[in-house]
C-alpha cells in the first residue's frame, strides 16, 4: 500500500537493453517509485540475465511487499527454449539477431509465398520472428532442437519465473505477444502448429494464450525484494497476482493512451510504427506485421532495425554528446543541403534487407560539416520512420512519439516537417512499464476496458510539411539500396 492507503500495481519492462519496474497506483496511475538494471549487449542473451536484472531492478524500486499485482513486459520475437526439465536450452536468440534471414526465406517459400504466410497468421516472417529463429535451431544446432520441450518468448518466461516456474504446462502469454511467433494466427485466435513443426521439426509445448485482463499466476513469495511476505488486500485470499503480460509494442500503446485514429512511432533500439484497430491485418508485402493488442484489438505495426542507435552512431562519429547532436542539426538547413544519410547501420527488417549497410549520399565539400551530417543523421531516421507510417496505410490526425530517441529536441521539432502532419510526444515516462502496470491494474480491477489513467504534460509539435526532405531520401534510397 502507498502512504495514502492507495493499491499498488507493478509494470516491468525488459527491453533490449535493460530492465525497468515502476510502481504505481492501481487508480490513479500515479507514479510511486522506480528501478532499472542493465541487461548484457549483443543479440544472443541468457534469459538468466533477464532474471538477475529483474531482481536488481526490483530491488531498486524498493520490492514488491505492498504491490497487489505484477504484469511483464518484454522484446517479442525473442527464442527461449526449455528442455524437460524447465532449464533452458542455449541462450535466447533476440529478435535483432538477423541468422536466420535464410531461414525466413526458405519458410515463405514452403509455404507457397508471403501471401499464405499473411493469409495464416497476418504477417509474413523475416529474421525477427520466432519461427524463422526455430528453423535456423534445427538446420544448425540439431542437438539442441531435439532437446527442446517448450518454446517461450521472453515476457512468457519471465512471467513463468515469478510464479515459480510451476513446469512447463504452467507456461502462459498473451494475444499481443503471440501474435510475433509466425506460428500464432490473430484472426483465429489459434496456433498454427503445422507452421511451427515445419520449422523446428517437432511439436513443443507451447504457452496458453491469455486475454488481457486474465490472470497468469500468483507471485512466489520468494521473489528478490518482496521479503516473502504478502500484501494485504493484493488478490484473492491476500496474493499478488501476476497479469497476462505483453509484448513491448503492445504495452507501449497501453501505457500511452494510444485511441483509434492515431499512430504511435517509437524511436527505440527499433523504430517502430503502430495504430490500435478494430479488424485484424494482413499484408502480403510483409511490410505490415498483423499484430493483436492487449485489449482484444489489433496492432498493425511496421519495425525496423535501425532507431535511436542511429543518433548514437552519429554522435559517436562527430565526438558529441546527444544534446550537442541536437545543437548541430538546428544549425544546419531543413533538408542538410541534400546530403542523406540513409540509415541501415545493422541491416534492416522494412524493408528486408538483413545485410544492408548505412550509406551517405550527397556529400560535397559544402555539406561535409558536422551540422550538415547531424541534420542528415535525424532526417534520414526519420525519413525511414515516416516510410513505416505510410505502409500502415493510414492516414492519422496526429502522431504519437515514444522512446529513447523522442527525448531529443532537436527531432521533435523536426518531425512535423517529415511527417506532414502534427507530433504529441507524452509526458516523459517508461511507456512500455507503464503500460504493463496499467495492465496490473486491469487485472484488479476486472472492467471490460484498462482503467483511464489520465497523461499530463504532453508536448504538441507542429511544422509546415517538407516533402521536398522526403523525396530527397526517396531519391538516395533508391540509388544506394535498391529494393529487389
Amino acid at each position: 500500500m502507498s502512504g495514502n492507503g492507495a493499491r499498488l500495481v507493478a509494470g516491468v519492462d525488459s527491453s533490449t537493453q535493460s530492465c525497468k519496474v515502476v510502481i504505481r497506483e492501481a487508480e490513479t496511475g500515479a507514479l510511486v517509485r522506480e528501478g532499472r538494471a542493465a541487461h548484457p549487449e549483443g543479440t544472443e542473451v541468457h534469459p538468466d540475465a533477464w532474471w538477475a536484472a529483474l531482481n536488481e531492478a526490483i530491488d531498486r524500486a524498493g520490492g514488491l511487499d505492498d504491490v497487489a499485482a505484477v504484469s511483464v513486459a518484454a522484446q517479442q520475437h525473442g527464442m527461449v527454449c526449455l528442455d524437460e526439465d524447465g532449464e533452458v536450452v542455449r541462450p535466447a536468440l533476440l529478435w535483432n539477431d538477423t541468422r536466420s534471414a535464410a531461414a525466413a526465406r526458405d519458410l515463405v517459400a514452403e509455404l507457397g509465398g508471403p501471401e499464405k504466410w499473411a493469409e495464416a497468421v497476418g504477417s509474413v516472417p523475416v529474421a525477427s520472428f520466432t519461427v524463422t529463429k526455430l528453423r535456423w535451431l534445427a538446420e544448425h544446432e540439431p542437438e539442441h532442437a531435439r532437446r527442446t520441450r517448450a518454446v517461450c518468448l521472453p515476457h512468457d518466461w519471465l512471467t513463468w519465473k515469478l510464479a515459480g516456474a510451476p513446469g512447463l504446462r504452467g507456461l502462459t502469454t498473451d494475444r499481443g505477444d503471440a501474435s510475433g511467433t509466425g506460428y500464432w494466427s490473430p484472426a483465429t485466435g489459434a496456433y498454427r502448429t503445422d507452421l511451427l513443426e515445419t520449422a523446428l521439426g517437432s511439436l513443443p509445448e507451447l504457452p496458453r494464450v491469455l486475454s488481457g485482463a486474465e490472470q497468469a499466476g500468483v507471485l512466489r513469495p520468494a521473489v528478490a525484494g518482496s521479503g516473502g511476505r504478502v500484501a494485504a488486500g493484493s488478490g484473492a485470499g491476500g496474493e499478488r497476482v501476476l497479469a497476462a503480460g505483453t509484448g513491448d509494442n503492445m504495452a507501449a500503446a497501453l501505457g500511452v493512451g494510444a485511441r483509434p485514429g492515431d499512430v504511435v512511432v517509437s524511436i527505440g533500439t527499433s523504430g517502430t510504427a503502430f495504430a490500435v484497430a478494430d479488424t485484424p491485418s494482413a499484408d502480403p508485402s510483409g511490410h505490415v506485421a498483423g499484430f493483436a493488442d492487449a485489449t482484444g484489438r489489433f496492432l498493425p505495426l511496421v519495425a525496423t532495425l535501425n532507431a535511436a542507435r542511429v543518433l548514437d552512431a552519429a554522435a559517436r562519429m562527430l565526438g558529441v554528446s546527444l544534446d550537442r547532436l541536437g545543437e548541430l542539426a538546428r544549425e544546419a538547413p531543413a533538408g542538410a543541403g541534400g546530403l542523406v544519410l540513409v540509415p541501415y547501420l545493422e541491416g534492416e527488417r522494412t524493408p528486408n534487407l538483413p545485410d544492408a549497410t548505412g550509406s551517405l549520399y550527397g556529400l560535397t565539400l559544402a555539406t561535409a560539416t558536422p551540422a550538415h551530417l547531424a541534420r542528415a543523421a535525424i532526417e534520414g531516421l526519420l525519413c525511414h520512420l515516416a516510410d513505416a507510417l505510410d505502409a500502415l496505410g493510414l492516414t492519422p490526425e496526429r502522431v504519437l512519439l515514444i522512446g529513447g530517441g523522442a527525448r531529443s529536441e532537436a527531432l521533435r521539432e523536426i518531425a512535423p516537417e517529415v511527417f506532414g502532419r502534427p507530433v504529441v510526444v507524452p509526458r516523459p515516462g517508461e511507456y512500455v512499464a507503464d503500460g504493463a502496470a496499467r495492465q496490473a491494474a486491469w487485472l484488479l480491477a476486472g472492467t471490460p476496458e484498462p482503467p483511464p489513467w489520465t497523461a499530463a504534460g504532453t508536448l504538441r509539435y507542429d511544422g509546415a510539411p517538407a516533402p521536398a526532405v522526403r523525396a530527397r531520401y526517396a531519391e538516395a534510397r533508391a540509388q544506394t539500396h535498391p529494393i529487389p
